[in-house]
Formats: C-alpha cells, structure tokens, sequence
C-alpha cells in the first residue's frame, strides 16, 4: 500500500467540504443513494471525494476528516472497499462484520445495504464493479453459466498476493488518471485497464466459484486457434477481449487460452500485444521526426505502462523507440 498520506486519483476531484448535505449527494451521485443516520444538518463531516469511471468500474478515493457513522442503500453492484487509513467497522445486513484497515479491505454484493463506521481521519478507495459485467467475465472464463449469482467471501487481505495484485492495477489506474490525454481517453488502453482490475478481483478474492475456475480445461484443436490468429492479425486495433475472440472461433474463453499455450506458448492477449507492438514499430518507423510522440503512439496502440512498453520494444527491434523516431 501507498504511504497514508497519498490521496488518489487527485486530478479527479468530484466534491470536498465539511457540509453533510454536499457528502451525501456527491457519494449517492457517484454510487449508490447513502445516509448519515447520525448527522444533523450542521453536523460537518469533512469530506474529499475523486472518482474516475474506468470503462464501467468506478475507482473512488474518499477522506473523512471526522469519525462518522454512514449507512447505504441496497446495493446494485459489487463494492470493494479498501482503507488507506485509519479504521473502519463495515457490516453488510445479515453479515459478519469486517474490521478495516489498510491490512483488510471488504467485499459485498448486491443486494444488500452495508453500515460503516469510520475512525477520525479515515480514508479508503472505494470500488464499485457493474454487476452484470463480473457476472459475463466469470461466465466467458468457465464456458458456461454458472448455476449460482458471484458471492465474493466478504473479507480481502490486502497484504497476500491477490491483495497486492488489486492494489497493482490501481496504481496504474491512478497513473493513468493524472495524465493529460492519457491511458483512459484512449479505448483499447481504457479496456485493459478495466479487464485487468475485473480479473485481479475474481482471481485474487475467493469466491463461490474458484474451484471451478481453478480446473484444467478441456483440450482446443489447431483449427480455432489458426482462425483466432487470422482475425487478431487482420484488425489489431480492434478493442478485442478474450471472450469475443472466443465467441468468433466457438470455443469457450478457458478452450481458447489453452489452444495458444499448446500451439503458441502464449496467450491470445500476449499475441494480440505482438501484434500492436509491430504495428507501433511501424508507425514510428514512418513518421517524419516531431510530428508524433513514443508516448502517442504507444497510447494509441493500448500500451498503459511506457517503461514496459520501451523494454519489449527494445527487445523485439535492438533500439528504443525514441531511436526508431528520430531514424
């Protein structure tokens, strides 16, 4: 975890004041309709609040100055609540109370209105996952509709691998946010983003369905897979995800990974990234010198993180890219 003092997605300001009324609009404009049960109108409650939409997952931070009690409505989506200071008491209707702190963040599901208990001085990131969107993914990875909704167990260790995995594709999402005309205003960087944090989630966090997602998947045959080559080589730039690559050929998402790592030693969105680094090589390679940037090209080519794109770059093609440029 970032030093406790860090405030994310800072350049996406969405409200900050001490006015109760201010603090309950903005968080119900943001995600869900919330109370202070405790509150009287000039109750101050100290509130800062960014939030920037990542395809559709909103990644939130939120600061209160004062210890206050706050009560949700039931909740349409799933939420992730992660502390970065101080403490909090989180309890979902009818659930086991989660005790959290930058060591343990929570996880509840729709359905269900959550009370929280806030310290002094407490502030977390607040994520917020489309319902139905966890639902598809979860679909496309097993092949199939599962016979029961997503149900996440409710506490998350933040200091495991799958904690530090979620916290990983955060720090590239509030990255990206700083920056002007950066990752998020462009639709294949905007995608990997948002599929990197929905799959950090289902596989980081235990839920209902892991045992299955853990099961080895049936065998693909060449055929799918040569034609799943032949549509990625034939529109890379295409906002392409595993899934609709997978529906293209007939073949389940789980079918689909394993036919590249048989046939390829890959995976299709390993090979897919091939593809638009040569296509980024080529761009550079034809531009006049000053009128385009690496940065702009890369970005454009759905490359979020420059230092990893400059080291594959320079793997594949023996030169940085600011080299190709000024060839």
């Amino acid at each position: 975890m970032r030093p406790q003092h860090d405030e994310m997605f800072r350049s996406r300001r969405i409200a900050s004041g001490r006015d109760v009324e201010l603090a309950r609009r903005a968080l119900t404009d943001v995600y869900l309709p919330v109370d202070f049960p405790h509150a009287r109108s000039t109750t101050a409650v100290d509130l800062t609040l960014n939030a920037v939409n990542v395809g559709r997952i909103v990644c939130g931070f939120m600061r209160f100055g004062d210890a206050v009690r706050l009560d949700t409505a039931e909740a349409e989506n799933y939420h992730v609540n992660i502390p970065t200071s101080g403490a909090a008491t989180m309890c979902a209707a009818l659930g086991t109370p989660v005790y959290g702190t930058p060591r343990t963040a929570g996880v509840f599901m729709p359905g269900r209105p959550v009370g929280f208990d806030f310290s002094e001085r407490f502030s977390q990131i607040a994520l917020m996952f489309p319902r139905d969107g966890l639902q598809l993914e979860l679909e496309d990875l097993l092949g199939g509709r599962p016979a029961r909704p997503l149900e996440f167990e409710t506490e998350l260790s933040l200091t495991g691998a799958g904690g530090q995995s979620i916290l990983h594709a955060l720090r590239m999402i509030d990255a990206a946010a700083a920056q002007v005309d950066g990752p998020l205003g462009h639709p294949l960087a905007a995608q990997r983003l948002e599929q990197m944090l929905i799959q950090a989630l289902l596989f980081a966090q235990p839920h209902n369905h892991t045992a299955l997602l853990s099961r080895p998947s049936p065998a693909a045959g060449r055929r799918p897979v040569s034609r799943a080559v032949e549509l990625l080589r034939s529109d890379p730039g295409r906002p392409w995800t595993v899934a609709e690559l997978a529906a293209e050929v007939s073949m389940s998402v789980r079918s689909l990974q394993e036919g590249f790592r048989r046939s390829l030693d890959t995976t299709p969105m390993a090979y897919l990234r091939g593809l638009r680094l040569e296509r980024a090589h080529d761009e550079l390679s034809a531009a006049e010198p000053g009128t385009v940037s690496v940065t702009e090209v890369a970005t454009r080519w759905g490359f979020v993180h420059l230092g990893r794109f400059a080291a594959a770059y320079s793997s594949a093609y023996g030169e940085p890219p600011s080299a190709t440029l000024r060839s």
